[in-house]
């Protein structure tokens, strides 16, 4: 059953702070998707907005923590810092 898209639908502040990765995403598609269909009030679609914009911040930091484990993986012991990254592999 699909879940509302308003104010009280979606975690805002310190609660997407403590969303995961998939969390975060789902529910900043949700908001997307709503937005899209330009249905509901001008002030809804602004919180809606608002809220996805802490919501991508929440997943682009998320992914960013996540790259810099897989580097610290990927980069054997004594290699020096200046070899190629993740990103050179793209």
């Amino acid at each position: 059953m699909p879940q509302a898209v308003g104010p009280q639908a979606t975690p805002t502040g310190s609660e997407v702070e403590a969303l995961s990765f998939e969390a975060a995403l789902e529910e900043l598609e949700r908001i997307v998707k709503s937005l899209e269909t330009g249905q509901g009030s001008l002030a809804t679609a602004i919180d809606s907005y608002e809220r996805g914009v802490a919501l991508r911040q929440r997943c682009e930091k998320l992914l960013a923590e996540a790259e810099a484990k897989v580097q610290a993986i990927v980069t054997a012991p004594g290699q020096a810092a200046g070899g190629p990254t993740l990103r050179d592999v793209e």
